[in-house]
């Protein structure tokens, strides 16, 4: 019997150090709010108690992470801030300091060159796919050394020395390799020739003038689409974000023409008829998703014809690389609106609203912004 109760005593020993360990292990990383505003909850979930508020480039140290949530300290209080939100202190890298580590390593390389993420937003994965996993993230202006090009992807070296694969069309700098590294790190005449090259190509294809957009906002009035939790409605989301969006593309010189502005209900009918009465090139229609089973989530596009295809694959391309949802994936559907709308049209389901986590990022500004950014860049893609 006593054998038994020191047996017990170690295993409960060692079970504590190696919690404690772990807890070690995950504490000590300090991050930098990346948002303008972000909210501090009491819980790891989007709809527990906000208890203050962060402001864009306030630092926090974290002792804790589950379900995409930072445990950190507010106010004297164990608190929780959207991870997605938070850059990593030790991801900035200056110009400086990276010429200086390729011109030492230049001998090292096999190609050189840099790269500048130019969405909000980007996330990197572990190979050259939208298919490979999530390793880390980065902000529009973080500049990366190249290692290796594979298709439309770039292999890039990260500020912890470990290699991960980006997105090129969310970049400035596409293909800005040299065969070898010491003439363009030694002297910065490739470099310079191919970003130069480059930006005329970029201001040439970075405008959407004389393309007619309809935006088509789901539900409205007396159809408030999905009711998601704390009995939020899809409809006021959806006028929120097709709002932001509408503005981005704007920005970037489109015809926007909104199948509702405000909150009032408009058949499927009266939309696409809406959408054929104009010379239109993209239709796209903008979701929230539900499901009865809170754990499902994620980002979803879907087309009908072989053109809503096209349009469709450029959008959602941008969006599943830039977005910090998981990928559901491109799929082809019989909705009505996309059948009876001429022009090549999509519908985006930008999350879902019965989803914790989902739900916490879908009503930030600051996914809302980068949804619309992804879009116009997915729209310029398609054109040009």
């Amino acid at each position: 019997m006593k054998n038994l109760k020191i047996s017990f005593i170690v295993i409960v020993l060692l079970t504590f150090f190696i919690h404690v360990e772990k807890m070690e292990a995950a504490s000590g990383q300090t991050y930098e709010v990346g948002a303008n505003i972000l909210h501090v909850r009491e819980d790891p979930a989007g709809d527990a108690r906000i208890i203050g508020l962060l402001n864009k480039g306030d630092k926090l140290t974290a002792f804790g992470e589950q379900y995409g949530w930072v445990q950190t300290y507010y106010g004297g209080s164990t608190a929780w801030v959207a991870k997605h939100h938070l850059i990593p202190t030790d991801s900035a890298v200056t110009t400086a300091s990276s010429d200086q580590a390729a011109t030492t390593k230049a001998s090292e390389s096999t190609t050189a060159g840099q790269i500048t993420v130019t969405a909000p937003s980007v996330n990197i994965r572990s190979g050259p796919s939208l298919d490979h996993a999530v390793i880390a993230g980065s902000v529009q202006g973080e500049t990366f050394h190249t290692i290796s090009v594979s298709g439309d992807w770039v292999n890039i070296k990260l500020p912890n020395e470990d290699t991960g694969w980006i997105a090129a069309w969310l970049t400035s700098s596409q293909t800005n390799m040299a065969s070898t590294s010491e003439t363009a790190t030694e002297t910065g005449t490739t470099q310079v020739a191919s970003a130069s090259t480059e930006q005329v190509e970029s201001s040439a294809n970075s405008s959407l003038s004389g393309f007619n957009i309809v935006l088509d906002a789901g539900h409205g009035g007396k159809d408030p689409g999905a009711i998601g939790l704390s009995g939020i409605h899809e409809k006021d989301l959806v006028h929120q974000t097709t709002n932001t969006i509408a503005q981005v593309l704007r920005n970037y010189g489109a015809t926007v023409i909104e199948t509702r502005t405000s909150d009032y209900y408009s058949s499927l009918d009266e939309r696409a008829n809406l959408s054929n009465a104009y010379d239109t090139d993209a239709f796209i229609s903008i979701h929230y998703n539900s499901f009865p089973i809170v754990s499902v989530q994620g980002i979803n596009t879907f087309y009908y014809s072989d053109a809503g295809y096209q349009l469709g694959k450029h959008v959602h391309s941008n969006l599943s690389s830039t977005v910090p949802l998981t990928n559901r994936g491109l799929g082809q559907t019989g909705y009505k609106v996309l059948r009876n709308t001429d022009a090549p049209a999509i519908l985006l389901e930008l999350g879902f609203i019965t989803n914790p986590y989902d739900l916490s990022v879908i009503q930030t500004a600051d996914y809302q912004q980068t949804v619309a950014e992804s879009i116009a860049q997915g729209l310029l893609n398609y054109f040009h």
